[in-house]
């Protein structure tokens, strides 16, 4: 068990190291300054010249969004359509049907926004055209989206009194070309020599051990499992995800794929230290962020390898820790590392099945979502944290009695209610999803639709309203891991959570990028004696603060009644 705990710790000290000269690459990118993959450049000027798009053209906020939202709903409409079709579609060997129009609807706007729940399993709910020319495409889009809206607001608290805040489509093409592919090329590799296919053909027929004969899926996956990782989307090729064995096929890849998950989120911590030329405030939100992550960790790791109190008091011995739903080639620290990492992200993947986890374990996985904040995913991980800096800001300078003040620009009534109004966003569709989906359970089981609600729970009492809880929080923070005890493929899930999806992608990125450029349209005011540090160990703990009273106060009751009620019933 001691080479499992060394096997994380080793995992988290290698992201760290990798992502500090990350975030110097990073920032250099966005700055304009020589990088050795300025080679790019010839592609990226032959793309805007085919596009028609004039990347010196600077934006306002306002621009910014509507370039942004205006090519979403574009690729919302090609991602709905070709899942609604892709049975008819080339690159279909294992003649996989066409998805309804739920499913196509949930899971076009899944992918676009980062999310990736996916309420079918990959290898038969999707062809190798959609998995490529569809997901693959969104897993780059929807990244670089991201940061492409990261982008404006370190725009805006780098510039000093502007409206212009760069270029939406340079921001969104470098994100790709400079960082998301380069890695995705060496995670990509990596696989493939490790055992991941990258061949086209259909699925292959072998006989087992007991003479039986198995039809065993396969596909080019390599190429996109490696961004799935690097862009924290977290959408499989294969329905269990990366606990198979062709998607994560022994602990080198594991090691790989999960320091993907949260390398960039880290990275654009320290990016944002290098941009501003102000480092210590990057390590302020890396040390508010880590902390958090740690709070989390610790104990479900803890709970994991301890093994099942339930089997235990069946005189069962669990030396292997609690193995239940897990891969034992990774074992019970290792498979918690990453519901920890993927939750903590917007990145969703799996390599155990969460669904049976230990409740201490689903408690922590849904409060990272809950909170949202912590490293998040690429790029919208620091938008979410923007909201909480502006909250703290406001809250100490009303408490020592000075107008609040930001990177030199006061915070007035209008950014506070935008602030105020995305805070509460969160707690708000999840809660109401969640209670929702109970009073038709409850009031309604028998119901004659499809997929009667009374069929919706394979595990009743506390776990099952966990169950719906962690759909929602999952569906909120655009992260798209599931409970599998949970059939959520039917009218009521897809449409349900496929809105919840599309409100917790956009107006969280509406918010900050708002706030940022309102901001940056103010007069800087100059540091006085007076002036709120926020650079400082004692902002970093105000900043804490915020965020686990907001989270705490929204959802212990929730948490209450599922894995908390839970935990105390197996003990």
């Amino acid at each position: 068990m001691n080479t499992e705990i060394i096997g994380v710790v080793f995992m988290y000290l290698a992201t760290i190291a990798l992502a500090i000269p990350l975030g110097k690459y990073i920032a250099k990118v966005f700055k304009g300054e020589k990088t050795w993959l300025n080679l790019m450049a010839p592609l990226e000027r032959f793309i805007f010249k085919f596009s028609g798009i004039d990347a010196h053209r600077e934006m306002n906020w306002k621009q910014h969004l509507k370039a942004l939202l205006t090519i979403n709903v574009i690729w919302l409409f090609y991602a709905f359509f070709s899942l609604l079709f892709q049975g008819h579609l080339p690159l279909n060997p294992d003649n996989n049907p066409n998805q309804t129009p739920d499913l196509a609807f949930n899971t076009a706007l899944s992918f676009l926004t980062n999310t990736n729940l996916q309420d079918y399993s990959g290898e038969s709910g999707a062809t190798y055209f959609t998995q490529h020319f569809v997901f693959m495409f969104l897993h780059f889009v929807s990244a670089a989206t991201g940061l492409a809206a990261m982008m404006v607001v370190f725009k805006a608290m780098k510039e000093k009194t502007t409206e212009k805040l760069g270029n939406f489509w340079e921001f969104f093409l470098k994100s790709i070309t400079r960082i998301l592919l380069p890695i995705s090329i060496v995670v990509a590799v990596i696989l493939a020599f490790n055992g991941t296919p990258t061949s086209y053909k259909g699925k292959d027929t072998v006989i087992g051990l007991q003479g039986d004969t198995v039809h065993v899926s396969r596909g080019p996956a390599a190429a996109m499992i490696a961004i799935k990782q690097v862009g924290t989307n977290g959408g499989g090729w294969f329905g269990t995800n990366s606990a198979h064995p062709f998607e994560n096929p022994n602990y080198l890849t594991n090691m790989v794929e999960n320091i993907s998950i949260i390398l960039i989120p880290i990275a654009l911590v320290f990016a944002l230290g290098f941009y501003l030329n102000k480092k210590k405030l990057s390590w302020v939100i890396f040390g508010v962020m880590t902390i958090g992550f740690l709070i989390m960790l610790i104990p479900s790791i803890t709970v994991e390898v301890g093994g099942n109190p339930a089997i235990a008091h069946m005189g069962i011995s669990q030396p292997g820790g609690s193995m239940e739903g897990k891969e034992v080639r990774f074992g019970p620290a290792a498979s918690a590392y990453w519901g920890i990492t993927t939750t903590v992200t917007s990145n969703g993947s799996v390599n155990a099945m969460h669904d049976s986890m230990m409740p201490i374990s689903g408690l922590a996985q849904m409060f990272d979502m809950m909170i949202n904040a912590f490293y998040g995913g690429v790029g919208v991980g620091f938008l979410n944290f923007y909201i909480f800096i502006i909250i703290a800001v406001f809250i100490s300078g009303l408490m020592v009695g000075r107008t609040p003040e930001f990177m030199g620009r006061k915070i007035e009534a209008r950014e506070m209610k935008i602030a105020s109004l995305i805070a509460l966003l969160h707690p708000f569709i999840i809660l109401v999803g969640t209670s929702l989906a109970s009073y038709v359970l409850i009031h309604f089981p028998n119901i004659n639709w499809g997929t009667k609600p009374s069929a919706w729970l394979n595990n009743p009492g506390f776990h099952g309203f966990t169950e719906m809880l962690y759909q929602y929080a999952s569906s909120a923070a655009n992260n798209g891991s599931g409970y599998a005890g949970l059939t959520a493929n039917n009218i009521f899930w897809n449409v349900s959570t496929g809105l919840v999806i599309f409100v917790g992608r956009f107006l969280p990125i509406i918010g900050p990028v708002a706030i940022a450029g309102i901001l940056a349209s103010k007069k800087a005011v100059p540091e006085s004696a007076g002036t709120l540090k926020t650079d400082t160990a004692t902002f970093g703990i105000m900043i804490f603060a915020v965020i686990f009273i907001i989270a705490a106060l929204s959802f212990f009751p929730a948490l209450t009644l599922g894995p908390i009620a839970e935990h105390f019933s197996i003990k």
